[in-house]
């Protein structure tokens, strides 16, 4: 917030408004108070978006129209992104999107934001102006407040249920407002209506936090977890899973964590990673994650997990690993869990050392029978615990094609 490009963006709009025309915002500041990291540096003004523009422009700061019907204009300084977004107030919302106009009212503004402790704006000074006066005492207690009235603020955008979730889990401490919890599950239902990217990409980032137990938890109760994921039901796996990578010194893995808290079913999780619009990766990896076979144990011998990790792959036998060791939830077993993963982690599976052209060499007719010969070698190959000797395996890749009945 010191920093020399973040002052190229604040000198050039006072040029243009005046001294205190324009003040950090939102999460920057929510993060300063609590001496967290900050990401994203937001900037309110009274200036309009046009005036934001040519106030840039003539700082020669590049100035990008991300949302101008919303008030929202991009600063670059130095390469780095600022959104700058004129003071505003809601004319009309219907739960997705809001018609706003725009306001020079410090107080109007914040009143249209969600969370007390998201509605802090700070001079360059430092100098805090906190609307509600407990903005701040909020954010360093944990509580997790709707401005105003709870029910209108979720009525105004569906996405708060989500969002109140979502800083619950990074900054809530102590027990969760139960006016905020009473209007979410009278309107669960309508968090329904959400674009399918907004409700993944809410989800993933309470995922990411790193306790979310207690958070989904209230999902399951208050019913909303059940309307944007029925499938959702396993929250003692995934509750393991949070500990495991919590007491393990694992990375906070969201994706995982979605894929804990479904069932076994790949065709389901599937259907719901196509409803969230996971990308592909993503939805993938969850698949594969949540395959039934091969099953894996905590006494697997090396030899068994090499072999489970050059069937699954390096990331999918990984994330079976965990979700297994999620789901054993028996401390006596860590160790050898652990040593699956690292054993799985250190071990680079070798190439197979044959081709179909080999196997057309030795004798087999092309067509559908090559594959058929390849597999059983290979096989052979796995079984012999990926046997570094091509000669050994063209002698019984020759054994085979003489055994085929054609």
């Amino acid at each position: 917030m010191t920093a020399s490009e973040t002052a190229a963006v604040l000198d050039a709009l006072e040029a243009a408004g005046g001294p205190d025309c324009a003040r950090f915002v939102g999460g920057c500041v929510r993060n300063a108070v609590l001496g967290r990291e900050i990401a994203d540096v937001d900037i309110a003004t009274t200036l309009t978006p046009d005036q934001v523009t040519r106030a840039l422009e003539a700082a020669r700061i590049k100035a990008v129209p991300t949302g101008v019907e919303h008030g929202t204009v991009t600063a670059v300084s130095n390469h780095k992104p600022f959104e700058v977004t004129t003071l505003r107030r809601d004319v009309e919302t219907d739960g997705r999107r809001a018609v706003v106009a725009f306001t020079t009212d410090w107080m109007e503004d914040a009143c249209r934001r969600d969370f007390t402790l998201n509605s802090l704006y700070a001079r360059r000074d430092g100098s805090i102006f906190d609307p509600t006066g407990h903005g701040v005492a909020d954010a360093k207690a944990g509580r997790i407040v709707f401005m105003g009235d709870a029910e209108q603020r979720l009525r105004e955008d569906h996405l708060r249920s989500l969002r109140f979730f979502r800083f619950l889990a990074w900054y809530g401490r102590g027990e969760p407002d139960v006016t905020a919890l009473a209007a979410i599950t009278r309107l669960k239902e309508q968090v329904a209506k959400l674009a399918a990217e907004r409700i993944s990409s809410e989800i993933l980032k309470l995922l990411a936090a790193d306790d979310p137990r207690a958070a989904v938890a209230l999902m399951a109760q208050t019913g909303v977890l059940a309307v944007i994921a029925p499938e959702a039901q396993d929250l003692a796996r995934f509750e393991g899973l949070v500990e495991i990578e919590s007491e393990q010194l694992f990375e906070n893995d969201a994706v995982l964590r979605l894929a804990a808290l479904l069932p076994d079913d790949q065709l389901a999780a599937g259907k719901l990673a196509e409803r969230l619009r996971l990308s592909n990766a993503d939805r993938d990896r969850i698949v594969a994650a949540l395959s039934p076979t091969p099953e894996l144990k905590s006494w697997m011998s090396p030899r068994e997990i090499r072999r489970a990790v050059y069937r699954l792959g390096p990331q999918a036998f990984r994330d079976r690993a965990k979700l297994a060791w999620a789901r054993a939830a028996s401390t006596a077993t860590t160790p050898q869990w652990r040593g699956m993963i690292a054993l799985g982690e250190g071990w680079t599976a070798p190439a197979f050392p044959l081709t179909g052209d080999d196997v057309i060499k030795a004798g087999a007719p092309k067509g559908p029978l090559v594959g058929r010969v390849l597999r059983e070698v290979e096989d052979w190959w796995i079984d012999h615990d990926f046997i570094d000797d091509r000669l050994s395996a063209i002698e019984k890749l020759k054994a085979v094609v003489q055994g085929l009945a054609y």
